[in-house]
């Protein structure tokens, strides 16, 4: 027994269709129409299985089932937007490291090396203990953002 039961009113089923018979949206937009008149359990819809649908759409089955779900706990408008990530992404770097990464990229290369590469600024940042650990992307993507170029 399904957990998340699809029913469609007429109008969500005739937005629906017009979205897909206008073929403008993104194509995730426009599965994920499909999939909800395929499972729709109203009088009116076709009441497939999520296998099914996820045969004929060519789509895993747990997409069908999170679409379910979604249309059910957060309404249609929901269940065909994308959903923002819910993550939190902390910034290894605040404006002070950044300046303290600069001045060492633009001072002199340590000795035994022409120019200073991503890894021995990553290093020599931890080893002058500005940063407990810092990897050479980090450091890539601060000097790309401040325009900085290592050549």
């Amino acid at each position: 027994m399904k957990k998340y039961i699809v029913e469609l009113t007429a109008e969500e089923r005739e937005k629906l269709q017009k979205l897909i018979s206008a073929g403008q949206s993104s194509a995730r937009k426009l599965t994920h129409a499909r999939i909800l008149l395929k499972a729709d359990c109203s009088p009116l819809g076709p009441n497939w299985t999520d296998g099914q649908i996820s045969q004929s759409l060519d789509v895993d089955i747990t997409t069908v089932e999170r679409l379910r779900n979604r249309f059910v706990e957060e309404g249609l408008e929901m269940a065909l937007t994308r959903h923002k990530t819910r993550r939190i992404y902390d910034r290894k770097m605040d404006g002070a490291n950044e300046a303290h990464l600069i001045a060492l990229a633009c001072g002199e290369a340590p000795t035994g090396y022409q120019r200073w590469t991503l890894q021995l600024l990553a290093d020599r940042m931890v080893e002058l203990k500005h940063m407990e650990s810092l990897s050479y992307e980090t450091v890539r993507r601060t000097l790309k953002k401040t325009n900085l170029s290592l050549i």
